[in-house]
């Protein structure tokens, strides 16, 4: 069986860590997965969700982008 190419999106701004993390639930979508397609590493998606990075710097403010949590600049 053969594995389907996902195409994984960035997620509208703007969201909280909870409809963020609601956003994962609800699609079906692996957090890992996502990290990795877009080159973050989990933990900082995890700890962005969780409240733990406040994504103000290098990775954890790109993947805090790619979340929606803050607005592109």
């Amino acid at each position: 069986m053969r594995r389907q190419a996902i195409d994984f999106k960035p997620l509208p701004y703007p969201q909280t860590p909870e409809t963020a993390a609601a956003w994962f639930r609800k699609h079906g979508v692996c957090k890992a997965h996502w990290a990795r397609y877009f080159g973050f590493e989990r933990t900082v998606v995890e700890h962005l969700l969780r409240g733990k990075l406040k994504g103000n710097y290098g990775q954890s403010h790109e993947a805090a982008v790619k979340l929606g949590l803050k607005e592109s600049v």
